[in-house]
């Protein structure tokens, strides 16, 4: 075998600092050892894994081919280490990134897990809309990703974690909630406050309004859910956001939940990873943790 681990790791390094500086840091190594074991690594594969723009590296087809099988690599080795040393749990480093609702309501009880049953596993957690989830699970700046709604790319695994439902509300002093129900007329007159676009919320809502309203009174558009319901207590606003982040305000009576029997807005929160990182055992494990802490619970009610 003409490469070595240390190689690989300077290669994976890079991949995920996007330099050699920040790799070199990362590693405790100089900054000239590191660029010599990537030219070493270059030279014994016969190909560029890097594109050079000034002192930022992007991978080329071949650096993004040898990313998932280099990491399965370095996990392997840490795992034979560990072996050796009598530690019988996982251990390494995972990077989990998640959109806001899976983020706040369900991913620290799944990191708490995680540290319990694999302490020597260092999980590291970034929240962002599911559009850029999928984004950084595809451009391998994380390894798994958790969003909300469907993912189609052909290119990633998707597993159904959990459901919840997306609820029109308004505050408790809006005409609108002395209504029994509410129509799309109504709706098309209403000014809406609503989660970004990209942002899983946005595409489910606008996905079942579609074909009864072409065009809503979109006032503000932000990405944290507390700025929309802020908006939604104090002014004279429609907003449409998941039950789990209004339920508390609804019981408190300081927003109203409308009634729009034609809207059905069920979602999934799932699970996502690349096609090319299975067998992965990290992934494997929060995919196995995430599934059994929702046994016969529902985020429905």
């Amino acid at each position: 075998m003409r490469y070595t681990l240390k190689q690989i790791a300077v290669f994976d390094a890079i991949a995920e600092c996007g330099s050699v500086s920040l790799a070199a840091d990362k590693l405790a190594l100089t900054q000239s050892a590191t660029s010599m074991s990537l030219s070493q690594l270059e030279k014994v594969m016969g190909r560029p894994l890097f594109e050079r723009q000034g002192k930022r590296m992007s991978l080329t087809h071949w650096g993004l081919w040898l990313r998932p099988r280099a990491k399965r690599l370095l996990q392997d080795a840490r795992q034979i280490e560990a072996g050796f040393f009598a530690q019988q749990s996982l251990s390494g480093e995972l990077s989990v990134c998640a959109s806001q609702t899976p983020a706040e309501h369900l991913l620290p009880e799944l990191v708490s897990r995680l540290d319990q049953t694999f302490p020597e596993v260092q999980v590291k957690v970034s929240v962002k809309s599911s559009h850029s989830v999928l984004e950084d699970v595809l451009s391998y700046r994380c390894d798994i990703g958790i969003i909300e709604g469907r993912c189609d790319d052909h290119r990633l695994r998707q597993e159904v974690w959990c459901n919840d439902h997306l609820t029109i509300v308004a505050g408790a002093d809006h005409p609108y909630t002395q209504l029994p129900f509410v129509d799309f007329k109504q709706l098309e007159q209403a000014r809406w406050v609503l989660r970004e676009s990209g942002s899983g919320t946005r595409a489910v809502f606008e996905s079942a309004i579609h074909p009864y309203l072409q065009q809503l009174d979109v006032w503000r558009e932000y990405d944290f859910v507390p700025v929309l319901t802020r908006l939604v207590m104090n002014g004279n606003y429609l907003s449409c956001l998941p039950y789990l982040e209004v339920k508390p305000l609804i019981e408190k009576g300081v927003l109203a939940e409308l009634n729009v029997p034609e809207l059905m807005m069920n979602r999934t929160l799932s699970f996502i990873w690349r096609n090319d990182m299975n067998d992965y055992p990290l992934v494997d494990c929060v995919i196995k943790e995430g599934l059994d802490m929702m046994k016969g619970r529902s985020v429905l009610t």
